[in-house]
């Protein structure tokens, strides 16, 4: 019975890591370039490479990681990334300059890329395997709790409390994601042995989600315009007093509506939600780019978080089931690496955007850059599964009428035996 549980100590700690992980994560995403621009002396052209570095970083050793954690003793790795990952968040407070900012920047995004790899690997560990679904549900809720809580409560500390408290705050949840890493059991892990060279390109990647992989890089290429420069654009609109809620409702509506376009997935496909998720993420960023009030500011945070939210699970179903069940874990990979990759570059090439053209042009693009992702997805995955699907359908017919001429001329040489005996 108690290998049944799902709630175990296991399960608690290493869930915890992850989302003291994820929150320092999302509070430096949407402070550090504002810090940077206004404490450091960091050009407004550069502000999102404060993002782009530790992105860039993190895809780096993302597939790294997930060879090593088939080589190497796992709870050494998970141990040695949560240490580097703590001692990373103890610098920002002492970082004197732009230049040692995406120093530590990179750094920091080497640390968090084995961190969130390993984790979310080693999860799969302790939860037993008839509840594997489940626990994965629960596990990345964690995840989307500190995207719900860790923006808000950057915004509201930096604005209120200031910078050298922030930092600290950092540390601290640097420190808890490191301690719930290192009192993680985990079960003995035997290597897989692979027919394929040590650094073959398959042992990195799995080709068959790079349809979705695609699609997922221009979604998160608009995203890092929203977690990077939404803080900055509303203190533009002289809102800042209510930035930190577009994050809280945008988190809010993922989170409500994730129960239904789950259960929606799974009765009519990803289709009925990939469509009209991207529609409503690309009306809400162009609607974002003409905002003016404290209400039509949250109202398009809703609508993006409402596309947002049926567009991210969605896409990360289908590059799992992409790919055989053996090679589950290399194609999250290559998802993960193209959305992180998209997320960093959108992070910078944005902000370079907004620099020359402005906050409102830089939305704009992010919208237009959505509905490419639109195009994207029929054109990679959508019209090639169509025509799979046909070609299937006629291959099942023309083996049926094959099937079912064999019968005729059976039956029809039965008939005539009957006839030759009578």
């Amino acid at each position: 019975m108690d290998q049944q549980r799902l709630w175990t100590r296991n399960f608690l700690t290493i869930s915890f890591s992850s989302f003291f992980i994820f929150i320092n994560f999302y509070i430096l995403a949407v402070t550090l370039p504002e810090y940077a621009l206004t404490h450091l002396g960091g050009s407004s052209n550069g502000m999102g490479l404060v993002t782009t570095v530790f992105v860039i970083a993190a895809v780096l050793f993302r597939p790294l990681t997930g060879k090593w954690l088939d080589e190497i003793n796992r709870k050494k790795l998970l141990v040695f990334s949560v240490v580097m990952f703590a001692a990373c968040s103890f610098f920002y407070v002492w970082v004197p300059n732009y230049a040692l900012l995406l120093v530590l920047r990179f750094v920091h995004g080497i640390s968090f890329g084995i961190a969130a790899t390993t984790t979310s690997t080693v999860v799969l560990d302790v939860i037993p395997r008839e509840r594997k679904g489940e626990g994965i549900g629960y596990f990345t809720l964690f995840m989307s709790l500190a995207m719900v809580f860790g923006p808000f409560v950057g915004l509201s500390v930096s604005s209120g409390a200031g910078y050298p408290v922030l930092f600290l705050l950092i540390a601290v949840f640097g420190v808890l994601a490191c301690f719930f890493g290192v009192i993680t059991p985990i079960p003995r892990h035997e290597p897989k042995p692979s027919d394929l060279g040590a650094w073959h390109i398959k042992r990195f990647f799995e080709v068959r989600a790079l349809p979705i992989a695609i699609a997922g890089f221009l979604i998160a290429f608009a995203y890092g315009a929203i977690s990077t420069f939404i803080a900055v654009y509303a203190d533009s609109l002289g809102l800042k007093s209510v930035a930190s809620y577009f994050f809280v409702v945008f988190a809010a509506v993922v989170l409500l509506s994730r129960p239904f376009t789950g259960r929606l997935f799974d009765r009519r496909g990803a289709h009925m939600l990939v469509y009209p998720g991207i529609a409503l993420f690309a009306i809400g960023l162009l609607a974002l780019s003409q905002a003016g009030s404290a209400a039509f500011f949250l109202l398009t945070a809703a609508v993006i978080g409402l596309g947002y939210g049926a567009i991210i699970p969605s896409f990360q179903t289908l590059a799992i089931q992409s790919a055989p069940a053996h090679r589950s874990g290399l194609a999250t990979g290559t998802y993960f690496v193209l959305f992180d990759l998209g997320y960093g570059l959108g992070s910078y090439l944005l902000g370079l955007v907004a620099s020359k053209a402005g906050y409102s042009s830089m939305y704009l693009i992010g919208g237009f850059t959505v509905l490419l992702a639109l195009g994207t997805y029929y054109g990679l995955y959508h019209r090639p599964q169509r025509l799979r699907s046909a070609r299937d359908a006629q291959v099942r017919d023309v083996q049926v009428r094959d099937a079912q001429g064999r019968e005729a001329q059976v039956q029809e040489a039965q008939g005539q035996g009957q006839k030759a005996l009578s």
